[in-house]
């Protein structure tokens, strides 16, 4: 096989440029990306609401209300699944899928993270040379994911009140513990917010990297490509 081929079999594809176009960002990455982003969205006003009614239709309240409830409810299991199924890519996707990428065991992501950091206090001009995620904004996703870990126990051990006695709540009660449930749904509220701010800031890095190394960053999570130089590679 030539090389050509070969490159092309890797998902690397040559350019006029004197960059490589390589598939980074596989379609089940793209794909629960999307569906964690969207199910956040429904999850975070749905939620918002359900915590704080502030519609009401006729003599019924409750028919709003229950409304925000089933769609809460449908929207969590979609965002269940799209985590759980992200975390199943970690150690079966390419190499910028997996868990490595995220949690900096090898000795050169650590030493990438000291460079990303100072990059992002501003004690350096130009960002990590990364082909996927740079080692501490995989830091970051992992902590992101900590989060969403805990926010789906806390959301099961709620919806688990509603039936006690059934599955949900046997596998749940638990968590109440660990605290009353006032304060259950105070730490699910907290996280939410905190999600909030992972998303703010990540589509600000996002913009910020991709104006300053110009690889196509931010079209790579529709697309799954990037532009990168021959020699990261």
């Amino acid at each position: 096989m030539s090389a050509p081929e070969a490159q092309q079999n890797e998902g690397i594809v040559e350019s006029a440029t004197p960059k490589l176009t390589v598939r980074v960002w596989e379609l089940p990455v793209r794909i629960t990306h999307w569906m964690i982003f969207f199910s956040v969205i429904v999850l975070s006003v749905t939620g918002l609401y359900i915590g704080n009614p502030f519609l009401t239709t006729g003599s019924d309240p409750g028919f709003v209300m229950g409304w925000a409830l089933s769609i809460h409810n449908i929207a969590a299991w979609i965002f269940i699944a799209a985590v759980l199924a992200r975390i199943i890519w970690a150690f079966t996707g390419n190499r910028f899928a997996r868990w490595d990428q995220f949690i900096p065991v090898a000795r050169e992501r650590r030493e990438g993270g000291r460079e990303a950091f100072k990059y992002y206090v501003f004690l350096r001009r130009d960002p990590p040379r990364e082909i996927g995620h740079n080692p501490l904004a995989g830091l970051t996703y992992t902590v992101l994911y900590v989060m969403l870990l805990v926010q789906i126990v806390l959301g099961l051990a709620l919806r688990g009140l509603d039936n006690p006695g059934g599955i949900l709540s046997d596998l749940t009660n638990w968590v109440f513990s660990l605290g009353s449930i006032p304060a259950v749904r105070l730490t699910h509220h907290i996280i939410m917010w905190l999600i909030w701010g992972f998303v703010i800031h990540h589509v600000y890095s996002t913009l910020l990297v991709d104006t300053e190394e110009k690889n196509g960053l931010i079209s790579s999570i529709f697309s799954g490509r990037k532009q990168v130089e021959k020699d990261l590679l």
